[in-house]
């Protein structure tokens, strides 16, 4: 199982930015996806995960409005597509995967994922 995150970048407040998140040795329809993000000095947190099973998703309220994750079982990769983005989400983001069968209040903490990607750098000036 692998996971290889891309798309990050320095970008002005305002701008949008699109992450990929390549998979290999699974399928992305029968695993749990999330992306989470680590800023400098803070704790990892999750930003939007989406359940195997059923397509119901996680997503956190700071960006929520601003953040959409999409999954492409043909590709079989996962995207995050970032608008209005703002100093705040200056962080390494992450995409992670399980297989376990989580219920949904887990699939935002990444404790529950088993295997990550290297992590992409989002660098938001203001």
């Amino acid at each position: 199982v692998q996971l290889q995150a891309s798309g990050g970048g320095l970008v002005q407040a305002g701008d949008s930015l699109r992450l990929s998140c390549a998979a290999s040795g699974f399928s992305v329809g029968d695993y749990t996806i999330g992306w989470f993000r680590q800023a400098p000095g803070k704790e990892r947190e999750g930003i939007s995960s989406m359940r195997s099973q059923d397509n119901r998703a996680f997503n956190a309220a700071s960006t929520k409005d601003r953040f959409t994750m999409s999954r492409d079982r043909d590709k079989n990769a996962v995207y995050l597509q970032m608008n209005n983005l703002e100093p705040e989400d200056t962080a390494v983001y992450y995409c992670a995967a399980t297989p376990r069968r989580l219920i949904v209040s887990a699939i935002r903490s990444p404790e529950f994922f088993d295997h990550w990607g290297q992590g992409t750098l989002v660098t938001v000036s203001s």
